[in-house]
């Protein structure tokens, strides 16, 4: 059984998140949101990034990315990730930040940031 890494040190989070943002980013993945749950009470992570691709394909593709832009930038990888095989919604967990990639009707069905509508919410620009 995998053992769980350490929580990340603030700074160190902060370095994570935009490294993910970066790499939902470079392959276009849309309606990026990064939802800081620190504020909020019993939550299961500080952090949680939402976005969306288009296809399966693409969905892949931004999982792929941001696993990437992680190591290089952050020097992290993902303690746990899931849905891979059928890319409808993937879950990266890197403890204290969580990254959920959907297809877009998948993110439209769950509609995960109104669950956390108290949590400080930002929303990224898609890039051209």
């Amino acid at each position: 059984m995998k053992k769980a890494p350490a929580v990340l040190r603030e700074g160190a989070a902060a370095l994570l998140v935009d490294s993910i943002i970066a790499g939902i980013q470079e392959v276009k993945g849309k309606d990026i949101v990064h939802l800081d749950l620190r504020e909020v009470p019993n939550t299961v992570s500080d952090h949680f990034i939402v976005c969306h691709g288009d296809s399966p394909t693409q969905v892949d593709a931004i999982q792929r990315s941001v696993e990437r832009f992680a190591k290089e930038k952050a020097g992290e990888l993902p303690w746990h990730t899931e849905g891979t095989t059928n890319a409808e919604w993937i879950l990266m967990d890197f403890v204290n930040v969580v990254v959920h990639i959907f297809h877009r009707d998948k993110r439209a069905y769950y509609a995960l940031e109104d669950l956390w509508g108290d949590a400080a919410t930002r929303r990224y620009e898609n890039v051209a």
